[in-house]
């Protein structure tokens, strides 16, 4: 099947998993979402981890999760606002993306605690955090495209 129309359902059996098209588009769009989740998640592990404040793992954790998807979004937010307007751009960015957002984070820090025992940045576990947070959702943000009507050219 190399076409799915809008109005049909695809499930994951009768999806053309092979789209190399559609797999750059998914990758590419995983990419910015990186980026934005680690400027808050990141950032959030580090400065506990910079300042010394005894917060438990799990609540270092929680912060930086929920910093992440903010950050996340502002930055899909100010790219999609150069080709609509920002209240338009805001409510995109939320919805188009929102549990492949989750997704990624929960693999960042699960990936940071197995890795360090804690919520703690080392040059070690950096690029097994980003990998993880890129692999995890992008099965689904292909699918996310795939299930819109995006066709393989």
């Amino acid at each position: 099947m190399s076409e799915t129309s809008s109005t049909e359902k695809t499930t994951l059996l009768d999806l053309n998993w092979r789209c190399g098209p559609t797999w750059r588009r998914a990758s590419y769009n995983t990419l910015w979402c990186l980026m934005g989740c680690s400027i808050g998640d990141m950032g959030t592990i580090l400065y506990f981890q910079v300042s010394g404040i005894g917060w438990p793992v799990w609540a270092i954790m929680s912060l930086a999760i929920f910093n992440g998807l903010l950050t996340s979004i502002a930055l899909e937010t100010l790219i999609l606002s150069r080709q609509m307007a920002l209240r338009l751009a805001f409510k995109t960015a939320i919805g188009m993306s929102f549990i492949s957002m989750i997704a990624m984070e929960l693999a960042m820090n699960v990936v940071d605690v197995a890795v360090t025992g804690g919520a703690k940045l080392t040059l070690e576990v950096i690029p097994i955090m980003w990998a993880a947070g890129f692999l995890t959702p992008l099965p689904y943000n292909y699918w996310r495209l795939k299930a819109l009507g995006r066709a393989c050219h």
